[in-house]
């Protein structure tokens, strides 16, 4: 059954509508209307009896509350499969999803950015055998826009609404518009799926794709970063210690009271406020509130506790004042050091990148997606001994290239090393 489209209809992009761009039909409603939330074991059972029984690849998505809540949890699962329509899932009433994913074992998951979204899903107890990420697989075949609503009307020809995407997901009950537009997230999925892998056999890259979604399936979960308040926006106009460590302590005290609360960070202290009390240093709470940043009410009732972490931070030995170089790190040094430091490494690492550039334009893939910068400046950096294209694929494979992006560059950047 074909979704329910209007010609007539207007779309996100109406207000500044862009010549070039291909003629869009709206996507309203989807095929089989909006089901009802699962929220029951009993009703999650039914689910998992018809997903098992379906046929084809499944439909996968999640939603999140970023910006809203603390951390990444998933508030909302969508899935659809011929033969078994569409469900979507409160993973709060129901956390445990693993008898979904149980059905679904040797399965295709289609996702879209599936990095963004896996970790959660698994949190769920849901682990993909297969995975076809359709934004990788866009950018594989060098399309300019990448998001889910533009890659659906390039396959498709059709107009996905995204006004509900940066909404509160926690929110219950979910209003009705917002879940027609989960719904419909995963309505063409599939056949979107189906377009591009058509594409990417075309071009050449359908096996890129494979190891691109299987490295993306296999992905551990990140590393925790080293002195993440140095993440802080603005941290870049201070170079004092004691500013910075008053910025260390009140991204400290923050993060603990947005746990606590369940509230995104930025919601709970902006960094533009952490980074104003820096500058300031304020000694009382009375200087910390006269501060501009510091004048919203929900800031002024935690006055107090913002200026206990500001006077832990002043008062610290000068020997406990972190260092406004940042924490040592195993990798190189910013390239902009290169040609003072170490020649050689930068007139490696020009190369490297003018071969990567190269092969960007002549395959139509961004560069990053090419090798990862990181592993590129490091193996720059430090080649191994001899640089040959043996060696080379030797060292981007422990670096977790894939095989399709050493037989690429190995060979190129031996012959490039050799020459520069």
């Amino acid at each position: 059954m074909d979704p329910v489209t209007s010609p007539d209809a207007p779309g996100p992009d109406d207000a500044a509508p862009d010549p070039d761009a291909p003629a869009v039909v709206p996507l309203l409603e989807p095929a089989e209307g909006v089901p009802p939330v699962v929220d029951t074991p009993e009703a999650l059972a039914a689910v998992v009896e018809a997903f098992g029984a379906g046929t084809g690849p499944v439909a996968v998505d999640a939603e999140r509350a970023s910006g809203y809540r603390y951390g990444q949890r998933t508030y909302l699962v969508q899935l659809r499969r011929e033969e078994a329509g569409t469900a979507l899932i409160d993973p709060v009433a129901l956390p445990d999803l693993s008898a979904l994913s149980d059905a679904l074992v040797g399965v295709e998951w289609v996702l879209h950015a599936a990095s963004q979204d896996l970790p959660g899903l698994v949190e769920q107890g849901m682990r993909p055998s297969r995975v076809f990420d359709t934004e990788l697989a866009a950018r594989l075949l060098g399309m300019e826009r990448v998001g889910l609503a533009a890659v659906v009307a390039d396959t498709l020809g059709l107009g996905l609404a995204k006004e509900h995407s940066a909404v509160d997901w926690s929110t219950r009950p979910l209003p009705a518009e917002w879940l027609r537009y989960a719904a419909l997230d995963v309505e063409v999925l599939v056949e979107v799926r189906q377009v591009l892998a058509e594409r990417l056999a075309e071009a050449g890259k359908a096996e890129w794709a494979r190891q691109e979604f299987e490295a993306v399936r296999l992905a551990p979960p990140p590393a925790p970063r080293t002195d993440p308040w140095r993440r802080v926006s603005g941290l870049h106009t201070l170079r004092d210690p004691r500013r910075l460590a008053v910025v260390r302590e009140l991204y400290a005290t923050r993060d603990t009271n947005a746990r606590e609360r369940d509230i995104s960070p930025g919601r709970v202290l902006p960094d533009a406020a952490i980074v104003a009390a820096a500058q300031a240093l304020p000694r009382t709470v009375g200087q910390l509130v006269a501060l501009p940043a510091f004048a919203g009410k929900g800031t002024r009732r935690r006055a107090a506790l913002w200026q206990s972490a500001i006077d832990r931070a002043l008062a610290l030995p000068e020997t406990a004042l972190p260092s406004p170089r940042g924490p040592s790190s195993d990798g190189p040094p910013p390239p902009r050091a290169w040609a003072d430091r170490d020649p050689a490494a930068a007139r490696r690492l020009a190369a490297a990148r003018a071969v990567v550039a190269d092969l960007s334009e002549r395959w139509s893939v961004p560069v990053e997606n090419l090798l990862q910068p990181d592993l590129l400046r490091r193996l720059a950096w430090s080649p191994p001994e001899p640089a040959d294209a043996d060696a080379i694929a030797a060292a981007l494979r422990a670096g977790g290239a894939r095989e399709w992006q050493v037989e690429l560059v190995a060979g190129r950047f031996a012959e490039a090393f050799a020459a520069s």
